[in-house]
């Protein structure tokens, strides 16, 4: 490994946000976006037409309802260190986009509505952290607002998630009364100005148990904030680098992200422990970030992020050697390979011509179809990287064209869109119907309006019966005998593999009990 690939692996830091809807997770891209450099001004996430809309959210539909219904990507550069940042969906819906995501990083940013505490989906957001052993910060946000009494929110965030916090700053009151935060190991505050989106606010060294405190911060805002530290200091344990790389504890921050407080404070020290790249399991061994062969794997594909271009973009994490321009990158899957001529870096819905790319780094790949997730790209070796499952649908639903001429738009329109792992796409093997399954009824209708924006069709989606999937494990000669009693209970994926789709779990386990060697199974590997 040069000097030079050294470098550049410990100066990366990659890492997804992660909250539940409305937590301010967007807004905080922003304006992380904002203190890098990389964008002049933030942009609202519910825009007025004099608004500039959220950088991240590139889809119409994400602009006009304020939400975040894909992956966005973006890179930048802060202190010396690249920032690879990918702003994941809040809406459970697309818990399993945000799920790919969380393979390709190596840390999470966790942001928590400090008015309402810990959600539900940041709960099941967490497990996903916790299986992988992800390193997570927390930012309590909007403490602008009335909300729950602080160490209310760190008794909350400890008990439904499990994770000791460790406090890096500690706001000085809330709501109304909320002065600003004070940071427990430099021993300084920073005052928070209110309606300051654009502008960083003042810091200023100070000895709490000092007369000059009292009178910067007030006599009774100062009394609780030293009756406070005092408590946090004595319960919380010290911070620990091993721990919080495992996954067992948080440090955790407090500010307002729409009015640009605490952000950069977090960012800094995100730098300063944020893990750089981390290895990656594959079937055979483990890939280390220093290795000089490259090698990376699909975590995300994105069709039409720009209309005039019409594309489809393959997201690759770099885990391993030096991406550089025009290389000769080894498809696994298909066993073929490919000149990378144009691969790029993303910065939402501007984009750059990659020359050099390093671990941690995602890139994207324009590519028209032969490229799924899960794919593995290498310079030769016959390499798998793991960890990227499908999910079993939960609903279903049958595509049901308005204009029956435009039955070939809707074929190229929900395979292409299902291939972006936002649904999942089913054929029976009996039949012609396309059977759409998805976790949440936001799918549907955010497939129905690409559908019509992007591709040009009006199509509608029914229920139908079916509401319970399960993938087929056997032999061929088990599989050939399956096929011909069953039918009407059998469907393909998109992939090709065999699955039964049925209106209950009874009928799948009592077609699996005919045969010895059938294993049903919930989730799929992107193989």
């Amino acid at each position: 490994m040069s000097a030079t690939q050294n470098r550049e692996i410990s100066r990366r830091r990659t890492f997804a946000i992660i909250s539940h809807p409305d937590a301010g997770k967007t807004t905080l891209t922003e304006k992380l976006l904002l203190y890098g450099g990389a964008i002049a001004t933030a942009g609202a996430v519910k825009s007025k037409k004099t608004d500039r809309a959220a950088r991240s959210d590139f889809m119409e539909m994400e602009q006009k309802r304020g939400i975040s219904v894909s992956t966005a990507v973006m890179s930048f550069e802060f202190n010396n260190f690249a920032m690879n940042l990918l702003d994941t969906p809040g809406h459970n819906d697309f818990s399993e986009d945000t799920y790919r995501t969380l393979t390709a990083v190596d840390a999470v940013l966790m942001v928590i509505d400090s008015s309402k505490g810990v959600e539900k989906q940041t709960q099941k957001l967490l497990e996903v952290c916790r299986l992988k052993k992800t390193p997570v910060i927390t930012m309590m946000n909007k403490m602008d607002l009335e909300g729950i009494d602080p160490l209310d929110l760190v008794d909350n965030l400890e008990k439904e998630l499990g994770m000791e916090c460790v406090p890096i700053t500690w706001p000085i009151g809330k709501g109304r009364e909320f002065k600003g935060v004070y940071h427990l190991e430099k021993k300084s505050v920073q005052f928070y100005l209110t309606h300051n989106q654009q502008k960083k606010n003042d810091t200023i060294d100070i000895d709490i148990n000092s007369d000059s405190a009292a009178e910067i911060i007030g006599s009774h805002n100062i009394q609780k904030l030293r009756e406070e530290i005092e408590m946090v200091s004595a319960l919380t344990p010290p911070m620990d680098l091993q721990k919080f790389n495992n996954g067992q504890i948080t440090p955790l921050f407090f500010g307002s992200a729409l009015n640009n407080f605490g952000v950069q404070t977090v960012l800094e020290e995100f730098c300063r422990i944020g893990p750089p790249p981390q290895p990656r399991e594959s079937i055979t061994r483990v890939v280390e970030p220093e290795e000089e062969k490259f090698s990376g794997f699909v975590f995300k594909i994105q069709a039409n992020m720009d209309k005039n271009h019409r594309d489809r973009m393959a997201f690759i994490r770099v885990c391993s050697g030096v991406f550089n321009r025009n290389m000769t990158l080894h498809q696994v899957r298909t066993n073929k390979d490919i000149i990378v001529r144009n691969a790029i870096t993303f910065m939402a819905r501007n984009r750059n011509i990659v020359e050099t790319a390093y671990p941690g780094d995602i890139i994207g790949i324009p590519n028209h179809g032969t490229i799924q997730i899960g794919d593995t790209f290498t310079e030769g070796e016959d390499l798998q990287i793991t960890g990227i499952p499908n999910f079993a649908p939960e609903l279903f639903r049958r595509a049901r064209l308005r204009d029956p001429l435009k039955a070939k738009a809707l074929a190229k329109g929900l395979t292409e869109v299902c291939e972006e792992g936002a649904a999942q796409l089913f054929r029976p093997l009996q039949g012609s119907d396309y059977i759409i399954g998805a976790l949440g009824e936001l799918q549907f209708q955010v497939i129905q309006s690409r559908l019509e924006n992007e591709y040009r069709v009006k199509a509608d989606f029914e229920t139908i019966t079916r509401n319970v999937c399960r993938w087929v494990i056997c032999n061929e000669t088990t599989k050939k005998q399956l096929t011909t009693r069953y039918e009407s209970d059998l469907f393909n994926d998109s992939k090709g593999n065999l699955c039964i789709l049925s209106d209950n779990l009874f009928r799948c386990n009592q077609i699996a009990d005919k045969y010895d060697d059938i294993k049903l199974t919930k989730t799929m590997e992107n193989i």
